[in-house]
């Protein structure tokens, strides 16, 4: 074990400053406004849950996730998601109480990283979970308002990449010989190795016309336009069917210029059964969030409901959301010792017509001037003006 400098800190963590903190309260201010005037409610979970509930239902690998033990012996995890510990509640909960619910968190998640990861082990979450509607109206619901709540904090270069679990699962497997091919493919998509792909196609001397039409399916089922594109690959239709509705719904929402379809995508997230997503930018390497159906994580805590929902990784959006040109305007009032009570209520009527305000004593300041240049304005309540 290493020794620990001073100011170091935990592998992944990151510090706040004032200003990226400022920003990242704007977001979930304007975060929830949005979500709650669209019927969500928010909801809080703990940030520590059993390792046997939460940590084994979660869809995150065991090595990322942060263990530790209470004084019981119980093994437990920080929360490395939201999507299960919801579950956990709605099924515990609020589902006896109301079905369908409607929830919508900004909270921490925690993912253990290693040495050369270079990625956050903390970061915010915002989203929401529409738990309790197994029906294509509520897969577009959270789709459009993934893309209105992107729109409302004016992001406009974004793109929504709609997939299907099982279509890409029911190709893969008519396909291929067995599940160990089928799920060797899976993970080459998961890891968007293309090349791999087709390489590992050719090495399993399947039938030709298997290998061609598998070989010709990588090449058109990403950035599709409309689902009908892939129709000949799907021999139940049933799946297929099911995108086919979500598309008109897109579309009668004005929508489409958001939206193409990619049935190559495959998601780490093993809970996704049918519809997922992820949420692309401009400016930002990264996908900004991913979301999805995932009915069968329900199931985990002994509920045959139907889920499904999305969330957008908050560290994300804070690198490519436009800077507000409107400037705060902030006050500082140097004030003498002896004109504290003063100072006092000036500052309270300054700050009674919506003034941000700062109060500082004089002489306690070693450079007057560096610290003056920190403020749009500066007001003395000195001797001088008394008089």
């Amino acid at each position: 074990m290493s020794t620990i400098k001073l100011f170091e800190k935990p592998l992944g963590m990151r510090d706040t400053f004032p200003q990226t903190y400022e920003k990242l309260e704007a977001i979930r201010a304007q975060g929830r406004h949005f979500l709650y005037a669209r019927g969500y409610d928010f909801i809080k979970t703990p940030s520590v849950e059993y390792y046997d509930t939460v940590g084994k239902a979660s869809a995150i690998p065991d090595a990322s996730l942060f263990k530790l033990v209470d004084n019981q012996g119980n093994l437990l995890v920080l929360r490395p998601d939201m999507t299960t510990p919801i579950a956990r509640i709605a099924t515990a909960k609020l589902l006896k109480e109301k079905i369908p619910q409607r929830l919508a968190y900004f909270a921490s998640v925690f993912r253990a990283q290693q040495t050369e990861g270079g990625r956050p082990a903390e970061f915010e979450q915002m989203g929401v979970e529409l738990i309790g509607d197994s029906s294509v109206f509520a897969d577009a619901e959270v789709i459009i308002t993934a893309i209105q709540l992107l729109q409302q904090l004016k992001i406009k270069a974004f793109t929504i990449t709609i997939g299907h679990a099982r279509v890409l699962q029911a190709i893969l497997q008519q396909y291929t010989m067995n599940d160990e091919q089928m799920h060797a493919l899976r993970q080459l998509l998961v890891e968007r190795n293309y090349v791999g792909f087709e390489e590992t196609v050719v090495s399993f001397n399947l039938p030709q016309e298997n290998s061609d039409i598998l070989l010709q399916f990588i090449e058109e089922a990403m950035n599709v336009k409309s689902v009908l594109t892939i129709e000949k690959y799907v021999v139940n239709a049933n799946e297929l069917t099911y995108m086919y509705e979500l598309e008109q719904l897109l579309k009668q929402a004005n929508l489409m210029d958001y939206i193409t379809f990619d049935f190559t995508i495959a998601s780490h997230m093993n809970y996704y059964t049918g519809m997922l997503f992820e949420v692309f930018a401009a400016g930002s390497g990264f996908p900004l969030g991913n979301g999805g159906r995932y009915d069968g994580l329900l199931a985990h805590f002994g509920s045959e409901v139907g889920a499904t929902g999305f969330g957008l990784r908050v560290d994300r959006l804070l690198e490519i959301i436009p800077t507000s040109d409107s400037m705060v305007v902030t006050t500082l009032l140097l004030f003498e010792p002896t004109l504290y009570s003063e100072a006092l209520q000036r500052a309270v009527n300054l700050r009674a017509d919506g003034r941000r305000v700062t109060m500082q004593v004089m002489n306690d300041l070693t450079n007057i001037a560096a610290y003056q240049r920190q403020f749009s304005e500066v007001i003395y309540v000195q001797e001088e003006e008394q008089q």
